[in-house]
């Protein structure tokens, strides 16, 4: 399985700041949570790949 394989799975996201300065990405699926902690340049870098995704994404046949 890799990131183009599709599951029937829910998660939710949650990103803001924590009390620390870093930018917390907080990800939770039924019993399973998982707190990702990063400093602002590496979130700055993270969203810098989200946009570019998104760019990518757009720019794909949809099928159908």
């Amino acid at each position: 399985m890799g990131i183009d394989t599709e599951r029937d799975i829910e998660a939710n996201l949650q990103i803001g700041p924590t009390d620390q300065g870093m930018v917390r990405l907080f990800i939770e699926a039924g019993a399973t949570e998982i707190p990702m902690d990063f400093d602002p340049d590496e979130a700055d870098d993270i969203a810098e790949e989200i946009m570019a995704a998104a760019r990518a994404a757009r720019s794909v046949k949809k099928k159908g």
